[in-house]
């Protein structure tokens, strides 16, 4: 007779996709193991079914929490009356903060979502493109306002993503540069490109 599944606590569970993010990001999704990824959490291969049901299930946690703190995110800020800079401020910070607080989980969901299955797949991509529209929309607004240059506000979304990214490259330099200076100068880059 089978066992029913056990419910896996919370800390076991977040330890469980740490350490797969971390081989998603060094090994890439497809050539990550379940033995790897138990043998990274002192576990028996057997043993991590007790806690997830798939490889696959771990990417899309992983994917859909970092695509959920950045719309929760986003959602407090379209829901603030501050203009268009200061919104962009908050979310060029917040992506920095993201990219230095979860790294290898941003980075895998950055990468690895082509492997997601359908529907996740489609229901990721569809998430995506609404964060991006809506970035362009504060953008647009900043424009419409006076605020910012007038640029095609998709092109300002995509060059600020893009920037924001590149915080990979330091990351793997071990620069001793901090956090808050990497911050400060990448907002006065961006935000001064755009504002009039």
């Amino acid at each position: 007779m089978a066992r029913p599944k056990q419910t896996t606590s919370p800390n076991r569970r977040q330890q469980i996709l740490e350490q797969a993010a971390g081989l998603f990001k060094t090994n890439g999704f497809n050539a990550t193991t379940m033995r790897q990824l138990a043998e990274q959490t002192g576990m028996e291969a057997a043993s991590l079914y007790n806690h997830i049901s798939s490889k696959e299930e771990l990417l899309r946690e992983i994917c859909f929490s970092v695509a959920n703190d950045f719309n929760a995110h986003l959602l407090q800020l379209e829901a603030d009356d501050s203009c268009a800079s200061r919104k962009m401020e908050a979310i060029i910070r917040f992506h920095i903060h993201m990219l230095l607080t979860r790294y290898n989980d941003v980075y895998v969901s950055n990468r690895d979502w082509k492997h997601l299955k359908e529907p996740w797949l489609t229901n990721f991509l569809n998430q995506r493109k609404q964060y991006e529209n809506r970035l362009a929309a504060i953008i647009q607004h900043g424009i419409d306002t006076g605020k910012f240059k007038a640029v095609h506000p998709h092109v300002a979304v995509l060059t600020m993503l893009s920037a924001v990214r590149s915080i990979e490259y330091w990351q793997r330099s071990k620069k001793a540069i901090s956090s808050k200076q990497i911050a400060d100068d990448l907002v006065m880059m961006l935000l001064k490109g755009l504002e009039q």
